[in-house]
């Protein structure tokens, strides 16, 4: 008996502190996520599942802790990983275009930072012909989508926006991100799924279960494996 339970003690305690580390890792070093929407096509797609550092940015690093680890601020074009400015339970996904200091403007739906318009711009993808016109009669979405600013970047604060430019949802609504809510930057993507993927939200248990026993069935014909490992960049 004594045995036995040496031997379940052991399980137990491997259990133990193999979940305190996945949880520290998580929590502190590397996190997963997925893509729910098409707002960073064709960068991301609906269904890859990423790897974060979220080490890098390390929001709390003194300045020697930034000369001697792999630290860094977020820089101009980097896809970040933040919780959301009006739902912080909800983490996105969008690339960062604009520094703290930085003047934003769109203007038929072209990017300018400083009153340069943004030169990497080969990722970014239109898929609506209209450009609408900086009209108040317009619908605020419509008019914020193609035209925006001039817009200063606050201190502390980033301007994100999602490379699908005409269906992203980002800093032009709803405004800049606090260095605060930043997570990490995305390393690369661990697996794409191609069938059905969750939004983001909890469907309930019955939602839930159809849904792994769906992913399960179709892992191996679903699977986009040429996005396999890719980095995300």
């Amino acid at each position: 008996m004594a045995g036995r339970r040496s031997t379940a003690r052991e399980y137990l305690e491997a259990l133990l502190i193999a979940g305190i580390f996945l949880g520290f890792t998580n929590t502190f070093l590397v996190k997963t996520f997925f893509i729910p929407s098409a707002s960073m096509e064709k960068t991301l797609l609906i269904g890859d599942h990423l790897f974060v550092n979220r080490f890098i940015y390390g929001p709390a690093a003194t300045k020697l802790e930034r000369k001697l680890l792999p630290l860094r601020l977020p820089r101009r074009g980097d896809i970040v990983v933040f919780r959301s400015v009006e739902q912080p339970q909800m983490d996105l996904v969008k690339r960062d275009v604009g520094l703290p200091g930085d003047k934003i403007q769109v203007i038929d739906k072209d990017l300018y930072v400083n009153g340069k318009r943004f030169a990497d711009q080969a990722y970014v993808r239109h898929v609506d012909p209209r450009t609408y016109p900086d009209s108040p009669l317009l619908p605020e979405t419509l008019r914020l989508r193609d035209h925006f600013g001039p817009f200063t970047v606050p201190p502390h604060s980033y301007f994100c926006m999602g490379d699908n430019r005409d269906v992203s949802y980002d800093s032009r609504f709803w405004g800049p991100v606090p260095r605060k809510n930043l997570l990490g930057r995305p390393l690369l993507i661990y697996w794409s799924y191609g069938g059905q993927t969750s939004n983001g939200t909890w469907p309930g248990w019955g939602a839930e279960l159809k849904h792994l026993l769906d992913t399960a069935l179709g892992f191996f014909t679903k699977t986009r494996w040429s996005r396999t490992f890719r980095l995300i960049r």
